[in-house]
């Protein structure tokens, strides 16, 4: 393998600041999913002064972009443009101007990386290959807008493909590789509880509702990995309990909902069957009536041996080796579970935090969520390195 060379440090000093004030633009005009309809422009007229084709997805947002037209292999990168429901709690010039929505995930990140490795390839004669960016909406809608970048050919003749996230543990100029799972299958699932109701002073007479609920709550986790016989360990957590009114009062109805998640393929297949079965092993007996609703949401990120092994030696090369980690297997879930269950591939962790925020360090998903944008320049310079890699390959 070869590092880039110093034609690619001069693009890069010459289009950092840009990728930067871009990112900074979708930070502050974020989109929730499958209304990117402003990003998508923004991305389109960009893509275009680079002097490429884009073309807008047929769900209505999102762009694929096909770069080359040699024989070589086509590798895809993906980037997802959506922004996140939740309200942007950072004081800084650039923080969302929409309220309630805010990209507290890194999806502008993601996309600004992508972008200026398009810009950057536009420029090359020969590329030994093809490459195909993926602007794909609704990553954070179950169950994910890959399904609608797929749907629409966009892995079509594909035959490896990259992603990167941000990762607020990893310092920045670092990055994070595994093979295997390195995401968890994220399901959503709601019990409905009905009973007689009744007075609180005879709760023997009746369903006692909420100690019926809490139950579930306590040991459902239990049981339902019970049922799983081993398959896989599982983390399911309520995060919304609905029940009664009044303190006397024993309530008819309870709706708990809650997110189950696997990092095992075998389990995430095996859940919704046993899930239901764990729910009435619980409530058997009871005298309350359930209904379950089950969604199967997005499976485990997989990430491909042999192209986790190219990506790992690519930015050993182009970065160092002090610089490439063994990233954390995540309890999170991301829907380019989709595409890696069609071709092979990787997704990489990419380290965001800045040295002088000190020893804290920043979540995903919180308000305050914000990045060291230099981050952006590493996330190039190890996609385009990984895309030599292949060519090479």
């Amino acid at each position: 393998m070869v590092k880039l060379g110093a034609a690619f440090e001069q693009w890069l000093d010459a289009h950092e600041e840009e990728l930067i004030a871009f990112r900074r633009h979708l930070h502050a005009h974020p989109e929730p999913s499958g209304k990117e309809h402003g990003t998508t422009d923004f991305i389109m007229e960009r893509l275009e002064v680079a002097g490429l084709a884009p073309r807008i997805l047929a769900s209505g947002t999102g762009l694929v972009c096909d770069i080359g037209d040699g024989p070589g292999p086509l590798v895809a990168l993906r980037a997802d443009i959506d922004a996140l429901e939740m309200v942007d709690e950072k004081e800084v010039h650039y923080r969302s101007q929409v309220p309630g929505v805010a990209h507290a995930c890194g999806h502008d990140v993601h996309t600004a990386i992508v972008l200026g490795v398009g810009i950057y390839l536009s420029h090359l004669a020969d590329l030994g290959g093809r490459v195909r960016l993926l602007f794909q909406p609704a990553e954070e809608r179950v169950p994910g807008g890959a399904l609608d970048v797929m749907a629409d050919e966009g892995l079509a003749g594909v035959d490896a493909i990259f992603g990167v996230h941000c990762d607020p543990k990893l310092e920045r100029g670092r990055i994070g590789v595994r093979s295997g799972a390195i995401t968890s299958a994220a399901d959503m699932a709601e019990v409905l509880l009905t009973g007689p109701g009744g007075h609180t002073a005879r709760p023997e007479r009746t369903v006692d509702m909420l100690r019926l609920a809490a139950r579930l709550i306590e040991q459902l986790p239990d049981e339902v990995e019970h049922e799983l016989g081993g398959a896989g360990p599982i983390k399911l957590v309520f995060g919304s309990i609905h029940s009664g009114e009044a303190a006397n009062v024993i309530p008819t109805h309870a709706v708990l909902r809650g997110s189950v998640r696997t990092p095992s393929t075998e389990a995430w297949g095996a859940l919704p069957a046993a899930f239901e079965q764990a729910v009435e092993n619980l409530v058997a007996g009871t005298g309350a009536e359930v209904e379950i609703t089950y969604v199967h949401g997005v499976p485990p990120v997989i990430n491909d041996e042999g192209m986790t092994a190219l990506v790992r030696e690519a930015a050993i090369e182009e970065l160092s080796p002090e610089a490439v980690t063994e990233a954390e297997q995540s309890w999170g879930g991301d829907d380019f579970a989709w595409y890696l269950r069609e071709v092979p591939g990787t997704f990489i962790r990419l380290g965001t935090h800045d040295e002088a925020w000190g020893s804290e360090r920043l979540d995903l998903h919180v308000g305050h969520f914000d990045v060291d944008e230099q981050a952006i320049a590493v996330g190039i310079r190890v996609l385009i390195a990984s895309i030599h890699a292949r060519f090479d390959s």
